[in-house]
């Protein structure tokens, strides 16, 4: 066993080109010993099985013929038969009397030779199956003769047999003259076949291998590489993948380092403030009660901000890699809306924000209540970061046939058409980014990632200057996408 892994491993670190020349020289090699073998070693035995069959075939035809022709036409049978398969035919009856004769063979081992006649009529009469083979040698010439007979049983006629007469053609002659061909051809070929397969390989191997040494250098972080596949379908495909795969990879390098620095921006903000309050409490409002609790309320919300952005991350991240699974139960989505639109109240009122709502009829629907409450909260946080000077936020249900959306509308500067299909990429900061009065940022990448966990269809309507609205619709819980989620969990 240990040697075959050896061998294996030897075989598996031979380059392809090499590889690909073996297995052509050894097919080109496999293929002329079997031609040799087959043609030289056993031309004899397929020549004498050849002559076997076709003596049986035309034996079987005239046995089956003798007893529904008449004799003229029986006779030119004979003859025909003789004539195209170099036979000598004798049909004699149950006395041995000759009743057709015809010779194809200038010297037979029957016509003429009565004492041997009675013996193979003798024979065929003693086989247990009245028939006979056999392979003989013509003391005239010295040829191998090949002799058939059987008895000729009949219900219109008397009992009769047959003998078939035929030589066999010495074929070592034959095999000299296909020993010498095959042996020029086999030099020839053998050359052909070394320039082709070196040819061949060559032009499998070397796409293979320039996309290897690609690849190398895409892995250490070139991502400017173009993949070429020209030879054959497969390396196309193969080089296409790459060249998709070089695409995302390129995505994703530059997406990390995006969310890298956001992250870093938004930690940063918190961070020095809470450093800088620290030190003012330290050095300054240390001793002024009111002072001191003003800065502590700062620390705490920006201590607060902070551990929301890092959940968020967390979130985001559980959602992404499908870590994440989802509770379906059936609640009242128009309770919910009032009771999420209730929290900002707070907010609103401290900062001047008017959140106006308009429900629909109560209805129930089935869904992951934590993670569309989720949802929710996150798009009227949006709204509230990005609306107009006037502060206003609109909150619709809207019930449907097969579900129910939900819009929230801003009144801010609009998203441009081009960057609406960017919007909710998680690593994605529009250039007009404000910085939250609510939120972390990520508020849409996570809605986003749970919207795709439930099925559920969601988007963006934006006009420059006018605002946008973002909406989803939660499924009914019979329709075919909340079905899915179901069976899913």
């Amino acid at each position: 066993m240990k040697l075959f892994k050896k061998i294996g491993t030897v075989i598996s670190n031979i380059p392809l080109r090499l590889k690909i020349w073996m297995y052509f020289i050894v097919f080109t090699l496999i293929v002329f010993v079997l031609l040799w073998f087959f043609q030289i070693f056993f031309l004899e035995n397929f020549y004498e099985g050849m002559k076997t069959r076709d003596v049986d075939e035309t034996a079987q035809e005239l046995v089956e013929a003798y007893d529904y022709m008449d004799s003229a036409k029986y006779d030119a049978l004979l003859s025909a038969e003789a004539i195209a398969n170099d036979l000598c035919i004798e049909v004699l009856d149950k006395y041995g009397r000759s009743m057709y004769s015809c010779g194809a063979v200038g010297d037979c081992m029957i016509h003429g030779r009565e004492n041997s006649i009675y013996v193979y009529l003798q024979h065929i009469v003693q086989s247990s199956d009245n028939e006979i083979y056999y392979k003989l040698k013509n003391p005239r010439n010295n040829y191998d003769m090949l002799l058939y007979g059987a008895l000729i049983t009949s219900p219109t006629k008397p009992d009769a047999y047959i003998l078939i007469n035929t030589p066999l053609v010495p074929v070592g002659s034959t095999v000299s003259i296909i020993k010498r061909q095959l042996g020029i051809i086999t030099v020839i070929l053998l050359i052909i076949a070394f320039f082709v397969s070196l040819y061949v390989s060559k032009n499998i191997a070397s796409p293979i291998t320039r996309i290897t040494k690609d690849a190398k250098t895409l892995a250490k972080g070139d991502f400017q590489t173009k993949f070429e596949g020209r030879g054959y379908l497969e390396v196309k495909q193969l080089a296409d993948t790459l060249n998709y795969a070089e695409r995302e990879l390129s995505k994703v390098d530059t997406m990390q380092r995006d969310l890298i620095a956001n992250i870093s921006h938004d930690l940063r903000t918190p961070l020095t403030m809470l450093k800088a309050y620290a030190e003012m409490i330290r050095d300054l409002s240390g001793d002024n009660p009111k002072k001191r609790a003003e800065h502590l309320e700062i620390i705490i919300n920006e201590t607060d901000r902070l551990a929301l952005l890092v959940n968020d991350i967390l979130d985001l991240s559980k959602l992404e890699s499908g870590k994440q699974k989802l509770s379906c139960t059936e609640f009242d989505i128009r309770g919910k809306l009032d009771e999420i639109i209730e929290r900002f109240k707070g907010i609103s009122e401290k900062m001047g924000y008017h959140i106006h709502f308009t429900p629909d009829a109560e209805r129930m629907v089935c869904c992951d209540i934590v993670k569309i409450e989720q949802v929710i909260y996150n798009l009227i946080n949006n709204a509230i970061n990005y609306t107009g000077a006037d502060k206003q936020i609109y909150v619709r249900q809207i019930n449907k046939e097969d579900g129910v959306l939900i819009e929230i509308e801003d009144t801010g500067d609009g998203i441009e058409p081009d960057k609406i299909k960017l919007i909710f990429d998680k690593y994605y900061r529009s250039e007009n980014h404000k910085r939250e009065v609510v939120g972390t940022g990520l508020g849409l990448s996570i809605v986003k990632a749970v919207l795709k966990l439930h099925n559920f269809d969601y988007g963006v309507r934006s006009v420059l200057g006018k605002g946008s609205v973002f909406w989803f619709k939660i499924n009914d819980s019979n329709s075919p996408d909340i079905l899915k989620v179901n069976k899913k969990i």
